[in-house]
């Protein structure tokens, strides 16, 4: 199973982060322009919290804050759910489902902020066979075809629904290519 450290190497580990006195306005538009669904918050080197889509949605839209006028330290997500990069995907998967989060900052020894995890990032991190992740017709909520015998949870725990034996079931391969 890959590691956190595997899906850095991939993806980077380029943090986007704000400090707690920016605008729910400056964050929001920074996670617009870079097109991610969280930022962490920053006081200088220390981690003071996560500000992501589901705070703007709870804490700012339903509560009819104004977003240029509030700062993110009043509704970010503060008492982190974090990892290290030597965590496996299906400890992360786990984590994630069970705190029912969508990102999740990697930090190394001395808690600085290495990267974030998002759940895409565990998706696409699982060990599905070549075509099928990004097969139009399937829906791999539901089913997946696994090479893997740990997978199974992992992707139970990332898909958040069953997966009936793990296997998909298709009428012929021709159905895969349609």
């Amino acid at each position: 199973m890959a590691t956190v450290r595997d899906i850095l190497r991939r993806k980077g580990v380029t943090v986007v982060s704000v400090p707690p006195t920016s605008s729910v306005l400056e964050a929001a538009q920074l996670m617009n322009e870079r097109g991610i669904g969280a930022v962490v918050v920053m006081a200088g080197s220390a981690v003071a919290g996560i500000f992501t889509e589901r705070d703007v949605m709870r804490r700012v839209v339903a509560a009819q804050c104004d977003p240029g006028s509030t700062p993110v330290s009043e509704v970010m997500t503060t008492g982190l759910v974090t990892t290290t990069s030597a965590a496996t995907v299906e400890e992360c998967a786990s984590l994630m489902t069970s705190r029912r989060i969508r990102h999740l900052p990697v930090l190394d020894p001395e808690r600085r902020v290495v990267g974030v995890l998002s759940l895409d990032d565990l998706r696409a991190a699982l060990p599905f066979p070549v075509g099928l992740r990004d097969h139009p017709t399937l829906d791999q909520r539901e089913s997946a075809v696994l090479s893997t015998s740990g997978a199974f949870a992992a992707v139970a725990a990332v898909f958040g629904g069953p997966i009936v034996a793990g296997v998909l079931m298709v009428e012929s391969a021709a159905a895969m290519e349609r």
